[in-house]
């Protein structure tokens, strides 16, 4: 019987593939983009300059709130990660309330309070069942007004960021991206201090985390987005309970960086590594300039997307890497085209060839018609279902207007996208990725790599730099 069985098994799987070719019909052609309308919304400024976005929007019966304060590492001056050291002492403890009462407190609304401190800024939020839409509010507001930073829990907290430090250290991607900032914007800009030392971050007290929070939180600083379903009156009334007291505080930040240009080239030695992990790095467009759109479908042709070219060579042909990618990271004063990979040790001179060939390729010739649409198709697409919940909208409207664009900017979107020709997107190559003014970062093993690296021609002229980074 077990033969039995076993022959029937071998001959379905030879069947299988005729059955497919045969039984299957080809693939329905891909519909138009669908437009994105940004659902209508109440933006207004409390008289402290609070500013707050309502957004009645959705069927579900769940409410954000998500609370801005334009105060995050940027605002560290020379204390490296205070800005993430107060952000974790808010959530343990404010109002009165012990960090168990905040978690009872939202557990009971139907969701949790997290507090997110990142590069320009702080954000409280919560996802909660609708009816609990105003109590939220109150609980943001007190988290981010009256946080009473219990002394005995700071040495904890502190422990737990020790880790996280050591744990991202440990791994190549995390120093790839230090040594990256670090050699883009100088290691002593605020740009470019992503990381404290480890005795840095035990040394804080609890007076500086909430000599921070004293200096860099208030309302001018601050904009409350509400998205879903909620009773705008009742939510618009719990918010000026809430806020309208809140001193005004100091304006944001303004604080440009001025990048080093390249040729650069960063040598991070990681003895024995089996892999090499790259970073590229090209200063772009400002969000919102000409070339922003046309820079983003190109960006997902070259790298930014599995189908991507650099994708499909390195990847699914040579078998260099698992998930290479690049990406636009956006900041209210410049902007960064990045590539990374983590790629074998043998092949990282030989992956970076093919990266360099695949830049001036789309440089050199316009890609044809069916491949420049189906990355406008792309781009469209996943713009609208990125934006389909509430919470991933209140993250694209609390971006725009963290980058300044235009209220507008989220409609226009789609059809910028789908305006897009095929040369703008060889023309945005030539423009913004001159491989002779790259800042190349490469963590490996020095003794392997170096000679690959050395053998490339556009590094032939390029002094490499070997740093440190714990």
């Amino acid at each position: 019987m077990k033969r039995v069985l076993t022959a029937f098994a071998a001959a379905a799987m030879a069947a299988a593939p005729a059955l497919a070719q045969d039984n299957f019909p080809p693939a329905p052609p891909v519909g138009t983009p669908k437009p994105f309308k940004l659902p209508a919304s109440d933006t207004y400024t409390l008289a402290n300059g609070m500013q707050v976005t309502l957004v009645p929007w959705g069927i579900a019966p769940k409410t954000v709130v998500a609370l801005r304060v334009a105060a995050g590492s940027l605002n560290d001056g020379d204390q490296t990660w205070i800005s993430a050291l107060t952000g974790e002492m808010m959530k343990e403890g404010a109002g009165g309330k012990s960090s168990g009462d905040i978690a009872t407190a939202a557990a009971s609304m139907g969701g949790d309070l997290n507090v997110v401190p990142t590069t320009f800024g702080t954000t409280i939020v919560m996802n909660v069942l609708s009816e609990h839409a105003g109590q939220a509010v109150a609980l943001v507001s007190d988290v981010a007004q009256r946080p009473d930073f219990p002394s005995g829990e700071l040495a904890r907290v502190k422990a737990n960021l020790d880790r996280q430090l050591s744990v991202a250290l440990s791994s190549p991607g995390p120093r790839a991206n230090v040594a990256l900032a670090r050699a883009y914007y100088g290691a002593d800009n605020p740009y470019g201090r992503t990381i404290p030392t480890q005795a840095q971050l035990d040394s804080y007290t609890i007076e500086q985390v909430k000599a921070f929070h004293a200096a860099n939180f208030g309302a001018k600083r601050a904009h409350l987005y509400v998205a879903g379903r909620f009773d705008a009156a009742a939510v618009k009334a719990a918010i000026e309970k809430s806020f309208g007291g809140w001193a005004a505080g100091p304006a944001p930040l303004d604080l440009p960086p001025h990048p080093r240009a390249g040729p650069q080239l960063i040598l991070v030695d990681r003895p024995g590594a089996p892999q090499s992990t790259i970073r590229i790095a090209f200063p772009a467009g400002l969000a919102g300039s000409q070339g922003d759109i046309p820079l983003r479908v190109s960006n997902a042709l070259l790298g930014g997307s599995f189908s991507s070219r650099i994708t499909k060579n390195i990847r699914e042909d040579k078998g260099y890497t698992y998930s290479p990618g690049s990406s636009i990271g956006f900041n209210p004063y410049n902007a960064l085209w990045t590539f990374q990979a983590d790629v074998t040790s043998a092949h990282t001179g030989d992956s970076l060839k093919e990266v360099f060939g695949e830049i001036r390729k789309l440089q050199g010739s316009a890609p044809d018609n069916e491949e420049a649409a189906g990355m406008r198709t792309y781009m469209a697409g996943i713009f609208v279902f990125q934006n389909s919940t509430a919470p991933a909208l209140v993250g694209t409207l609390a971006t725009r207007d963290m980058l300044g664009l235009p209220a507008d900017w989220l409609d226009n979107y789609v059809p910028a996208v789908l305006a897009v020709t095929p040369q703008q997107m060889s023309d945005t190559a030539k423009a913004t990725l001159p491989l002779d003014k790259a800042t190349i970062v490469v963590v490996g093993d020095l003794k392997t790599v170096e000679p690959q690296l050395k053998a490339l021609p556009e590094l032939a002229n390029v002094p490499a730099q070997t740093v440190t980074v714990p």
